[in-house]
């Protein structure tokens, strides 16, 4: 599949937004860490920046972004309408959240109510957000049963990144929230690495055979280019990378995403103060660049099969 950069700045910004705001939800209902109103002030407004950027960026994405307004009419078939009135769902609580510290230096148990419902809110979204794709029975890298644990891990997994820095940059840092960051952190990696082994073993069960209908006569195989010149199809559904240039990205995105900023995070739970918190937001700063990797891969990698109309072997 062509990797858009509007949908890949949407599954990365709202992805680490969402998971932003799961975990301070978490924190604002069971923890004491979060009872400080400049933590607050910073995380709930950039988790809800981050979310605001994933959304508009991707209705560029759309032939007609002005009538973006319409998927949500389509709830009960469709899985984008679902994610985008979950995520405007979402607004509500968290925003209810904010306002709160804004008015109050300590919400007590409204601190608790709101933290809760915006967790199990965002959490549903980035689950919707996830079905999107593995709904797509067209294209087997993505309605597999590893796309949803990639989508919600590395979502917990920026969030949780994301909210550490910040909590050392406050000088609130905790190592109980780093150590979920290193948890996180392997579960998302466990999780990814589990779903380029299983698109590299396994195809489409769909063939140029099976498509065509005359597998009991033998092979098949493209006698000529049903176009002379590339089509809307080729050009959005038949984007293909070299083996080479995927092996690359992939060892680019393990170093960026996860080694560096794991063992930068086990830096800042050996040390203390400024030290910590430098490591952290060289963390963040690397992670961003291995999760941009990471998602372009997601989209390249697809393959669709109506490619196999147009001379591809398998999808």
């Amino acid at each position: 599949m062509h990797p858009a950069l509007s949908v890949i700045v949407f599954t990365t910004a709202s992805g680490a937004g969402y998971g932003l705001l799961v975990w301070y939800g978490l924190l604002s209902a069971f923890s004491a860490t979060s009872g400080d109103r400049l933590v607050a002030l910073i995380v709930l407004p950039l988790a809800l920046a981050l979310v605001t950027v994933g959304l508009l960026s991707s209705t560029f994405h759309l032939g007609r972004p002005e009538r973006a307004w319409r998927a949500f009419s389509q709830w009960r078939t469709s899985w984008l309408s679902r994610e985008g009135i979950c995520s405007f769902v979402t607004y509500g609580p968290a925003g209810l959240l904010l306002l709160a510290w804004i008015v109050s230096p300590a919400p007590g148990v409204l601190a608790v109510v709101l933290g809760l419902i915006t967790a199990v809110a965002s959490l549903v979204t980035i689950y919707c957000t996830a079905m999107i794709y593995a709904s797509l029975k067209t294209i087997h890298q993505w309605c597999n049963a590893y796309v949803v644990p990639n989508y919600l891990a590395l979502g917990l997994y920026s969030g949780a990144l994301l909210l550490a820095t910040i909590l050392h940059l406050t000088g609130h840092g905790s190592q109980g929230v780093d150590s979920v960051v290193l948890v996180a952190g392997l579960a998302a990696l466990v999780a990814k690495l589990g779903y380029w082994r299983f698109i590299a073993t396994t195809r489409h069960p769909s063939s140029p055979e099976s498509a065509t209908g005359l597998g009991n006569i033998g092979k098949v195989r493209l006698f000529e280019a049903p176009h002379t010149e590339e089509n809307y199809l080729m050009r959005e559904m038949g984007f293909t990378i070299a083996r080479k240039h995927a092996d690359k990205l992939r060892r680019l995105s393990l170093l960026a995403l996860f080694a560096a900023p794991l063992v930068l995070v086990l830096i800042a739970i050996l040390t203390s103060g400024g030290a910590a918190a430098f490591a952290l937001v060289v963390a963040v700063a690397l992670a961003a660049a291995g999760v941009l990797v990471e998602r372009w891969l997601f989209f390249a990698e697809a393959r669709h099969v109506v490619t196999l109309f147009y001379g591809a072997r398998a999808a």
